[in-house]
């Protein structure tokens, strides 16, 4: 009935069919479209289907009233999302928060109304990342914590406390938790640009390396060959070699893969961590592999287009459960890997150590780093470059011991 397109951006009311209440109707809401991405906005109105059909010409008192209504509710989403689009600064989240404005005063109701939006999305693993930074930060400042207190030195006591039993790492993961509902209250208008506490010559947020680690060719060799004689052990060592063979796959894209991903002897897939993220949905290839196909032939489905290629979703789980098996999946194959790591003097081996080790190996063989990027899901070079250079100080130890080896 009222619809409005900009910049990319369309705005529509619409009846949503998805849903019918006790009295037969359905609820109106105000529907926002940006980048094949919608977002559903209610008006607070229920119409039945024949209701809605005559409600642009209608003369009924009461249903004039509620497309009167309806007309206010489509203007508010629109005036707030021209405010946003006129600076250049439109996003869903910033959206939520404008609309949002006459409640949200605090940085705890701003996390909370992410947090929702994120399961609303099935983000599971952001959402868990925002409410384990809410813990944290209500630890330290309260349930109440107004927006114009987050100052330079509120973030350095805040580190300061962090700094007591959580690593660096995971600071910084908190601190861009806080940076990014700070971000989306500066576009919505809730903090002025002078109070905003991030950026060079402000707070800015430290980085870490963490602990990553990159096997050898000849380690992968001897994990290939190793064996205890425990069925579960060859299982799980398997399935980890598999992560390595299949570019470096994380298990929350392993176990959605399909045998209808299997396009011309390669497995196609988008990563689950940044299909929400980018603006191009960018699908990985990994060539299948004689390995990776015994591996599938031992500890797969039997083949069907729309099974699943490992048995460990039936494809009516919600997100929270996937997120839970996709724990303990990962879990188990760990506990294995540490066994064998810690068998062959490798040290801790993890699902993460296959995925790193995919990459290092390609480098290390000569490999284009373009290639590698690609493989990955890497959005540009710069960040394949970064990544693979976390791990090159091994070599460049055991090289310089080459210069005084007498």
């Amino acid at each position: 009935m009222f619809s409005y397109s900009k910049d990319g951006i369309t705005i529509a009311s619409m009846i949503d069919n998805r849903k019918i209440n006790k009295s037969g109707a359905y609820p109106i809401k105000i529907r926002v479209t940006y980048k094949r991405v919608r977002k559903y906005y209610s008006t607070g109105k229920d119409l039945k289907i024949e209701e809605w059909d005559i409600l642009p010409n209608t003369k009924n008192k009461q249903l004039k009233e509620i497309r009167e209504s309806v007309e206010n509710s489509f203007s508010l989403v629109r005036s707030n999302v021209l405010g946003l689009a006129e600076k250049g600064g439109f996003s869903f989240d910033a959206l939520n928060l404008r609309l949002s404005k006459g409640h949200i005063d605090t940085l705890n109701v701003a996390f909370k109304s992410r947090i929702e939006h994120l399961k609303n999305d099935d983000r599971i693993g952001s959402k868990d990342m925002s409410q384990n930074a809410l813990n944290c930060i209500e630890k330290f400042g309260g349930e109440k914590i107004p927006f114009e207190i987050i100052s330079i030195d509120w973030l350095k006591r805040f580190e300061k406390q962090m700094l007591e039993d959580k690593t660096y790492s995971t600071i910084g993961m908190y601190m861009r938790e806080i940076r990014t509902i700070m971000n989306v209250a500066k576009k919505a208008g809730i903090i002025k640009d002078t109070q905003y506490p991030f950026g060079k010559g402000k707070y800015e947020i430290k980085t870490s390396e963490g602990k990553k680690k990159a096997l050898t060719i000849l380690q992968i060799s001897e994990i290939y060959k190793f064996s205890d004689g425990n069925e579960l052990t060859q299982k799980y060592k398997s399935l980890w070699l598999f992560i390595y063979l299949c570019n470096g796959i994380n298990i929350a894209d392993l176990i959605k893969l399909k045998f209808k991903d299997i396009k011309d002897d390669e497995i196609c897939f988008i990563r689950q961590k940044t299909e929400n993220t980018v603006k191009t949905r960018k699908e990985i290839r990994a060539y299948l592999t004689t390995e990776m196909k015994e591996i599938i032939l031992l500890y797969g489905n039997k083949p069907k287009p729309d099974s699943f290629i490992f048995p460990f979703l039936n494809g009516k789980e919600s997100a929270e459960e996937r997120k839970k098996i996709t724990k303990s999946l990962t879990k188990r194959i760990n506990a294995r890997m540490k066994a064998i790591g810690n068998h062959l003097g490798i040290g801790d081996i993890t699902t993460y150590t296959a995925r790193h080790s995919y990459a290092t190996v390609l480098k290390r063989s000569g490999a284009n780093i373009s290639f590698i990027s690609e493989s990955l899901g890497h959005n540009d070079l710069k960040t394949t470059e970064s990544y693979l250079a976390s791990f090159e100080k091994d070599e460049r130890i055991k090289n310089a011991e080459f210069l005084t080896n007498f």
